[in-house]
């Protein structure tokens, strides 16, 4: 999203969110409520039944795939009204009324959902062999293995039924606290000359090519968010403070294990991943940004170089019109359905693209529910990132959708695939961009990828590492905003190198990471599936025409498969160590290459 135009595209498109409600005075809010309640009261009616069937499997086996079916049903109608309301308050974070909406359906969700929490509780008192039993005997309750699977993963951690009550009742109270993040964030103005920049704003601007226009918007940020740096800690540590107690009764072990679990991946296997890259740290980051220091002709580079273009002419702009075609055609080249599907995102429209006042920064894809089309957010400013995001954000979306015929609880994907197809979708349109520029731009390009394969695993390692130790030392208690910066600046000065000076006022960038806030250790997602894309690139280039079907079942099978499962048909094992060597290799090979082109 790192663009130097000031000016938004007027063509990016503003979505149509009818599809699922007309308005927040929509009637069907109320009906759908309504709806909803009578679906989990069908369903509470058959609380205490398995438990009695379980010593008949036939009959365990239809209760189960009644009350999964009603649970299923209900979640689908109540995931349709929490996507309306967090669709609509994101593009509107300075609009009370917006938020104070969002904030009312959240309560009025959870008022409905909570009764359930039984439903889980009782499957995992089902003895496993009784539950094999009742799949076997009963086709319809053999479909949801998947979901059940997951389910009883969380077993040695469940509570009695009055804590699970109470943890989903606090809910809506708990994500208040994220709720004030994103309003301070969305508030934020940073003073750059005589201009005022949103943050979003304040961040394209770190790609001008023009070095007094980053600098100053950064300093200008660095301000701005050191004035907001005490609430935006208060916030992080709560958060934090919040997670651990509920992590210590559920018996997690590490702050990150939770994150873990429902990722289906072992924690053992994240830190190696961690530790592999945090090793090539002087292989990948600290060479790249030398290469690129003496490239712009400076000794070391300011942090806000480090995305800056190496030209100093304005680098290419791109129209909302030719983003769209671009990330179209690079669909395309997996195949006709891929860009069909990513084609009706534009067509609908389902895509929100125009950068204003009061939208949040960022990008997304919201699945919303398998039987609700997903919507995809993002803030065109009209540079080559911005497509790649487009691209990042398509992928998330085709995927949502291919994995939909598997209905909400199996369409569900963990962590540890979900940011695949996003990824591999990003390195398509990369490939196209850069076989389509004139030779004069491939350097820049080229230091582009390099930059964004970065971001995405050395930057994204470096902000779980801080993540980590943020959490470690919060278990012992309130962590100070000082010694929070101090973290921040370890980390980040590891990973980034000898070569980029950590400027003053650096020390308070980790306040507008929001997922340390929304999403507890989910960066390393990021480099997980931008690792595992480099090992699939790698399967595609040894057999394009086979790879292409594979790729499909892959996404279309949502969650029903683990990630291990997933890839066995590639020939892929992620459990093996040089596993993720690949990815790192290649970004390696990308950084001999910018060399070479001196």
């Amino acid at each position: 999203m790192n663009a130097p135009f000031k000016t938004p595209d007027i063509d990016a498109p503003l979505w149509d969110l009818s599809d699922l409600y007309a308005s927040r005075d929509d009637a069907r809010l109320a009906d759908d409520l309504t709806r909803a309640r009578a679906l989990v009261d069908e369903m509470n009616g058959l609380r205490g039944r398995l438990a009695g069937a379980s010593g008949h499997p036939a009959a365990l086996g239809a209760v189960l795939d009644q009350a999964i079916s009603l649970y299923e049903q209900a979640s689908d109608i109540l995931g349709a009204l929490g996507a309306y309301a967090f669709l609509s308050a994101s593009t509107a974070r300075d609009d009370a009324v917006a938020q104070g909406f969002e904030a009312d359906v959240r309560e009025k969700i959870t008022a409905i959902a909570t009764p359930t929490v039984w439903l889980t509780l009782e499957i995992n008192q089902i003895d496993a062999a009784a539950l094999e039993a009742a799949l076997q005997a009963h086709a319809g309750a053999a479909r949801w293995r998947p979901w059940l699977r997951r389910v009883r993963a969380m077993k040695p951690h469940e509570l009695s039924s009055e804590l699970e009550t109470f943890i989903a009742e606090r809910g809506p109270i708990t994500a208040q606290w994220p709720r004030l993040f994103d309003e301070q964030l969305a508030a934020l103005r940073a003073k750059a000359g005589n201009e005022s920049l949103t943050l979003a704003e304040a961040l394209n601007r770190l790609s001008d090519p023009k070095p007094a226009r980053r600098k100053a918007a950064a300093e200008g940020l660095s301000e701005a968010l050191a004035a907001r740096a005490p609430t935006l800690a208060l916030v992080l540590n709560t958060v934090a403070a919040d997670k651990a107690m509920e992590d210590r009764w559920r018996g997690f072990k590490r702050p990150a294990d939770s994150r873990h679990l429902a990722n289906e991946v072992d924690g053992e296997a994240v830190d190696a991943m961690a530790e592999a890259v945090a090793e090539a740290y002087p292989r990948l980051s600290h060479r790249y940004y030398a290469l690129k220091a003496k490239a712009m002709g400076k000794t070391r580079l300011d942090h806000w170089d480090r995305n800056a273009p190496i030209e100093t002419t304005a680098p290419r702009a791109f129209t909302w019109s030719q983003g769209r075609e671009i990330v179209l055609d690079s669909f395309s080249d997996l195949g006709a359905e891929f860009a069909e599907r990513a084609a009706g995102f534009f067509d609908r429209p389902w895509i929100d693209g125009r950068a204003r006042p009061g939208k949040q920064s960022g990008a997304y894809a919201h699945p919303v529910t398998a039987d609700r089309h997903p919507y995809v957010f993002l803030n065109w400013m009209g540079e080559r990132r911005d497509v790649l995001t487009l691209a990042h954000e398509l992928g998330h979306g085709v995927h949502q959708t291919l994995a939909a015929d598997q209905g909400t609880l199996l369409a569900d994907t963990p962590l540890t695939l979900a940011e695949t197809a996003s990824i591999f979708a990003e390195g398509l349109t990369f490939d196209r961009l850069l076989a389509t520029a004139p030779k004069r731009e491939q350097r820049g390009l080229l230091a582009g990828r390099i930059e964004d394969g970065l971001n995405t695993v050395v930057r994204q390692i470096a902000f779980h590492r801080f993540e980590t130790r943020f959490h470690d030392e919060r278990q012992k208690g309130e962590v100070s905003q000082q010694r929070i910066n101090e973290l921040w600046l370890t980390e980040m000065g590891a990973s980034l190198g000898p070569a980029v000076t950590l400027n003053p006022g650096y020390e308070h960038w980790w306040a507008y990471v929001s997922h340390f806030v929304h999403s507890p250790f989910y960066v390393y997602a990021y480099a997980f599936g931008d690792l595992l894309v480099a090992a699939l690139m790698e399967a595609r280039r040894a057999d394009p025409e086979g790879f292409t079907p594979l790729y499909r079942d892959l996404l279309a099978g949502g969650g029903a498969r683990t990630y291990v499962e997933a890839l066995k048909p590639f020939g892929l094992n992620p459990r093996d160590p040089a596993f993720w060597s690949v990815g790192c290799k290649r970004l390696e090979r990308l950084v001999d290459q910018f060399e070479a082109l001196g």
